[in-house]
C-alpha cells in the first residue's frame, strides 16, 4: 500500500448536491478524526472551500483532480482506501476514475444507475480488478441498495425459516415520498441518447440478464414491465417501477455472482402498486402514462425542453425539511417451490433520492474502508450485497434509517 494512502475515503464530487450530503453525513455520524480520515475533493478549490464553511469544521482536508486529467485521478486515488464519487452520468465523468483506482489499488463505490456503462466497465476491467484485489461496487444509493439487500435479507430469512430459498420474489413499492434526484434524471437521459445511437447499449438495457457474466447470461426472467397488469399476490394493481431496468439487472448480477445461491430457476421482478379494483387500475394507468413522458421526446425538442424544466436539474435537490419528511417503503414477496409465499419489508426514513441515498452511499464507502476483514473476499466488479453482504445490511440499519423485516 502507497505511503501516501493517508485517507480512508474521499468524496469525489462534494460541491454536488448529493456529493455535500455525503459529506454532511459522514461528519455527522462519523466526525473527522483517527476513527474514520476523510476528505472532499473536486476540481474548483473555492467551492470546495465553500462546502467546507457550511460544514463548519475547517479541519477537513481538501483535495483538487479533474475527472478528465487521468494523472490528478491517479494522485487521488493513491491517497486513499477508498473512493466514494456522486459525480454522474458516469458514462461522461467515471470512466478514467474506475481505471485509476483499480491501477492504484483503491476500492470504489458510486451511484451509477447506468447499465450501459457498467456493462463496460465490467467488460473492460473486470478480470483487472480481480486481479488487483479491487473492488469496484456500483449502484450503492436508493438504485439498487433496497433490492439487492432486500433480496438477499428475504432469502436468508426464508432459507432460516424453511430449508430452502425462494424460487420467485417481487418488489413491489407500496409508498413513496420525495423524489428521484436531477442527477438520477441526467444519467437516464444519458442512457436514452445512447441508446438511439449504440446496438450494444440497447441490448444491455434489453436483455433482462444485461449484466450478468457473458456466459451466464441466460435463464427465465423476462424483461422488465410495460403493462398495468393485476398481481394476486399483492392483491393489487401493479404499475411500471422507474428504477426497475437497474434494479432487477443487479440482483440478477448477484445472483450470478453468488455461483447461483438460489438455483438456476430463481426469477426476479419489481413494479409498483396501484391499489385494487377499478380505481387501482386507473390509478395504475396514470402512472403508467406519467412515467412515459420522462422517456419521450429528442434531445432538444420542445418536448424533451419541456419536460426537462419540470425536473431537478444535477446539483439541485429538496430543502431539508423535506428531505426529512421524506420515505420509502417496498413490500417483498418470496414464493416457494410449494407455493408458500413470505413476505417482507424495506422502508427507509428519508426520501429516496436525496436523503437516504447520501447515507447509503457513504455507509457503503465506510464498510469498504473499515470492514474489510469481516466483508466476504472477493474482488472486480461486484454488487452491494456480493460486496459487503451482511456487515452493510447491519450498518444500514444501525445508522442510515433503512430497516429490512419479514412480515409475520
Amino acid at each position: 500500500m502507497s505511503q501516501f494512502r493517508i485517507f480512508d475515503v474521499i468524496i469525489w464530487g462534494a460541491t454536488g448536491f448529493t456529493g455535500r450530503l455525503v459529506a454532511e453525513y459522514l461528519l455527522k455520524t462519523y466526525g473527522n478524526d483517527v476513527g474514520l480520515r476523510w476528505a472532499i475533493a473536486g476540481r474548483n478549490e473555492e467551492k470546495l472551500k465553500q462546502i467546507r464553511a457550511e460544514l463548519k469544521d475547517d479541519s477537513i482536508p481538501i483535495l483538487l483532480a479533474d475527472s478528465d486529467d487521468k494523472e490528478s485521478l491517479d494522485e487521488l486515488a493513491a491517497r486513499t482506501k477508498v473512493i466514494c464519487t456522486t459525480v454522474g452520468p458516469y458514462a461522461k465523468y467515471g470512466s478514467k476514475l474506475v481505471e485509476a483506482c483499480i491501477e492504484q489499488g483503491t476500492d470504489y463505490c458510486d451511484l451509477s444507475g447506468e447499465p450501459q456503462w457498467i456493462r463496460s466497465m465490467i467488460d473492460q476491467h473486470q478480470d483487472a480488478a480481480a486481479e488487483a484485489g479491487v473492488r469496484i461496487v456500483n449502484c450503492c444509493g436508493f438504485d439498487s441498495i433496497p433490492s439487492d439487500l432486500g433480496v438477499m435479507f428475504l432469502q436468508n430469512a426464508i432459507k432460516e425459516k424453511t430449508g430452502q430459498y425462494a424460487q420467485h420474489i417481487k418488489l413491489r413499492l407500496k409508498a413513496m415520498s420525495g423524489t428521484f434526484s436531477g442527477g438520477t434524471f441526467a444519467s437516464m437521459q444519458n442512457v436514452l441518447h445512447e441508446a438511439n445511437t449504440d446496438s450494444m447499449t440497447r441490448r444491455v438495457l434489453k436483455s433482462p440478464y444485461g449484466l450478468n457474466p457473458e456466459i451466464d447470461n441466460q435463464g427465465d426472467d423476462v424483461p422488465d414491465l410495460e403493462a398495468v397488469i393485476f398481481d394476486k399476490d399483492a392483491e393489487s394493481y401493479i404499475t411500471p417501477f422507474l428504477m426497475a431496468g437497474i434494479n432487477t439487472k443487479i440482483v440478477r448480477r448477484s445472483h450470478a455472482l453468488s455461483g447461483f445461491q438460489y438455483g438456476k430457476g430463481f426469477r426476479y421482478d419489481e413494479a409498483t402498486l396501484s391499489g385494487p379494483g377499478f380505481k387501482g387500475k386507473l390509478k395504475g394507468i396514470g402512472m403508467a402514462l406519467q412515467l412515459a413522458t420522462l422517456v419521450v421526446g429528442k434531445p432538444g425538442s420542445r418536448l424533451r425542453n419541456y419536460l426537462d424544466s419540470k425536473l431537478p436539474d444535477p446539483g439541485e435537490g429538496p430543502d431539508k425539511e423535506a428531505r426529512e419528511n421524506g420515505f420509502f417503503n417496498f413490500l417483498l414477496i418470496g414464493k416457494l417451490e410449494d407455493g408458500t409465499v413470505v413476505r417482507g419489508k424495506v422502508t427507509g426514513d428519508r426520501d429516496p433520492g436525496y436523503g437516504s441515498t447520501s447515507k447509503m452511499l457513504g455507509e457503503c464507502a465506510v464498510c469498504l474502508a473499515k470492514d474489510k476483514d469481516k466483508t466476504p473476499e472477493v474482488a472486480g466488479l461486484l454488487t452491494p450485497s456480493i460486496a459487503m453482504g451482511d456487515v452493510l445490511l447491519n450498518r444500514l440499519q444501525k445508522n442510515a434509517g433503512l430497516t429490512f423485516s419479514i412480515e409475520e
